[in-house]
């Protein structure tokens, strides 16, 4: 954990595609271990599209844990997100975030769905702020590789906070 906790408490939301509830539980541990270093998070089990754009302002961070399924297709419980994110092409260029797309490197469409939203969001105009994590659920911890990658992110947050 740093030593530079946040000194106001930012929010984090957390926006979360998952069919079978392994990106779920790496959304959660997630949010525990930004928890614990001084910020506050949203968990977003099934975006509301409308909630989370119409408040994006200068404050606004989304972290997107997004697996693929099927033939590279957003899960369920972000399709209608990702419909409206591709058909509004809004205007997000205050919005800070960052990707963690889960896939099954077996099939042609690793990672679509996470790629997909990474660019839709720089599109957009948001900016990211840390590259995209990859986890392959074939031969990756998942667990180790989310929280490395969550030590990075949360590092990189206090350090904007400073």
């Amino acid at each position: 954990m740093p030593n530079n906790i946040p000194s106001k408490p930012q929010n984090i939301d957390i926006l979360v595609a998952t069919t079978s509830g392994n990106t779920e539980y790496l959304a959660d541990q997630l949010a525990a271990q930004l928890e614990a270093a001084g910020f506050t998070t949203a968990m977003h089990y099934e975006p509301d599209y409308h909630q989370l754009t119409e408040d994006v302002n200068e404050n606004s961070i989304w972290l997107c844990c997004v697996a693929s399924h099927g033939a590279g297709d957003y899960a369920d419980s972000m399709l209608d997100f990702a419909e409206q994110l591709h058909r509004d092409q809004p205007d997000l260029k205050t919005l800070r975030y960052a990707v963690i797309a889960v896939g099954d490197s077996c099939y042609d469409t690793f990672c679509a769905a996470g790629r997909d939203c990474d660019e839709k969001l720089a599109k957009a105009g948001a900016k990211r702020l840390l590259d995209r994590l990859e986890i392959d659920m074939s031969i990756d911890d998942p667990d180790k590789k989310a929280s490395t990658w969550g030590r990075s992110f949360t590092n990189l947050m206090c350090i904007k906070e400073e």
